[in-house]
């Protein structure tokens, strides 16, 4: 047998497609309303409540098996040590592309997962805010690779999940604006004993950096007891992004504070090249070199197709 049958044959995976993946949770009635979906999709999405009934209330009901199951090992293993028990909050990291819609799942899993009873405090954190702020990319000569990983201040990030993980009352994260495009002085986002945070980011699943003596390191999926990964083409994500930047140019550009004020006057062919220019000088890079080799990672991926609707499942076996 050929080394390409034996790939097509065993894989990681199990793949399943829409209609499959939504009869797992049959018997579950969608807990968001029109309303609610509204405040949580992102620009530019086309989530439906059709597609939370189908895609998204059985990856919180599996999220859900999982929580339970990892606060089951936890208390067992207070028990076998003696220990007075200690809630250790239960963590989801959510990677993908820019424009490809992850900050929306991560947004939806979070309203569902608050709905089931044992994990009603459910916390979302973006890796934006360990962005180093504008003037210290300056510094290093990196705002042009803003959002590739050595833009992020990783041992921060790090730290910060690790004090979350260790079971902390309280601990804090910088603010990112995009209005400003850059890091809030003074203010953080605190982060309170949750029973579960999801971390969502471009490079939340990145292997560890090895120091330059090759020592062993930690990365932020070691903390991770779920991880999921939103894919779809990269020419489907570059018309998202484009598309995206247009509708900002309409809105957000228009603030008098904008970062991006400067844009919101081009026309509409010129703000078309500027989008692309910067997709294929920044975002498309980045997402080939650093973000979907990631993808592999993960435990759950969702496959998106050219309408930004999920088409396929994929969940890891082991």
């Amino acid at each position: 047998m050929s080394m390409s049958a034996l790939s097509s044959k065993y894989s990681p995976f199990t793949e399943l497609d829409r209609g499959t993946w939504s009869r797992l949770a049959s018997e579950i009635s969608v807990p968001l309303t029109e309303d609610e979906l509204q405040q949580l999709r992102g620009l530019g999405e086309t989530i439906d409540l059709d597609e939370v009934a189908q895609v998204y209330l059985p990856i919180s009901r599996l999220l859900n098996l999982y929580v339970n199951a990892a606060a089951s090992a936890n208390h067992m293993t207070n028990d076998f040590l003696g220990l007075q028990g200690q809630k250790v909050p239960f963590i989801i990291g959510v990677a993908g592309s820019v424009a490809v819609g992850k900050s929306t799942t991560a947004r939806v899993l979070q309203e569902l997962l608050r709905r089931w009873p044992s994990t009603p405090n459910v916390q979302l954190v973006t890796t934006d805010g360990f962005l180093y702020p504008n003037a210290e990319l300056e510094r290093r000569g990196l705002m042009g690779r803003k959002g590739f990983p050595e833009s992020y201040d990783r041992r921060a990030l790090l730290r910060f999940v690790s004090e979350v993980k260790s079971g902390a009352p309280l601990v804090t994260a910088p603010k990112y604006s995009h209005l400003y495009y850059d890091i809030v002085e003074g203010e953080r986002i605190e982060v309170t004993s949750p029973d579960v945070l999801i971390v969502e980011g471009l490079n939340v699943l990145a292997p560890a950096k090895l120091d330059s003596e090759k020592s062993s390191a930690l990365s932020l999926a070691d903390f991770f007891d779920f991880s999921i990964y939103v894919d779809a083409s990269t020419r489907d994500i570059e018309h998202w992004y484009v598309q995206r930047f247009l509708k900002l140019q309409r809105s957000a550009f228009t603030n008098p504070n904008s970062y991006f004020k400067r844009y919101a006057d081009l026309s509409e062919d010129a703000a078309v090249e500027l989008a692309l220019s910067i997709w294929r000088s920044i975002n498309e890079p980045n997402l080939r070199e650093n973000v979907r080799p990631t993808r592999g990672r993960a435990r759950l991926i969702l496959k998106k197709s050219h309408d930004h609707k999920i088409r396929k499942v994929l969940l890891r076996k082991n």
